[in-house]
């Protein structure tokens, strides 16, 4: 699974001096920043958390547009590229979550036998199966 992605965005600068931020290839979805380097920022996480979301419904991601192609409203702002790196959004926004699972009575008992420490176990497990780097 691919997860480095990289779109252009329109930046537009604002009178009050922040920035928004269009994402044309994505349907329009917008943000802004307080400034140019806070709009970069949001710009990455509105990127990555629209590519999550795709992938959990199941949806196929669009081709970007060549940014030579990508044409800003009226001729104002400017065009730049925005990466998301997923793997890496994934891992800074890490929380955990309690979950409950149900496993065959011998099988608990050999693996409290032999000191198994469950949360790690399903961690790797299901980051070998989704294959998301450490």
């Amino acid at each position: 699974m691919n997860h480095k992605y990289i779109y252009p965005a329109c930046f537009y600068p604002e009178e009050n001096g922040q920035y928004s931020v269009v994402f044309n290839d994505l349907g329009g979805i917008a943000t802004y920043g307080n400034d140019l380097q806070d709009a970069l920022n949001m710009a990455e996480d509105l990127l990555c958390t629209w590519i999550l979301e795709c992938k959990k419904d199941g949806e196929e991601l669009p081709a970007p547009t060549d940014i030579r192609d990508v044409v800003t409203d009226c001729g104002k702002g400017f065009v730049s590229l925005v990466s998301a790196d997923i793997n890496a959004y994934i891992l800074k926004n890490n929380k955990s979550v309690k979950k409950t699972l149900t496993i065959p009575f011998w099988l608990n008992e050999l693996a409290e036998k032999s000191d198994v420490n469950y949360s790690q176990l399903l961690q790797s497990a299901l980051k070998a199966h989704l294959h998301v780097a450490e």
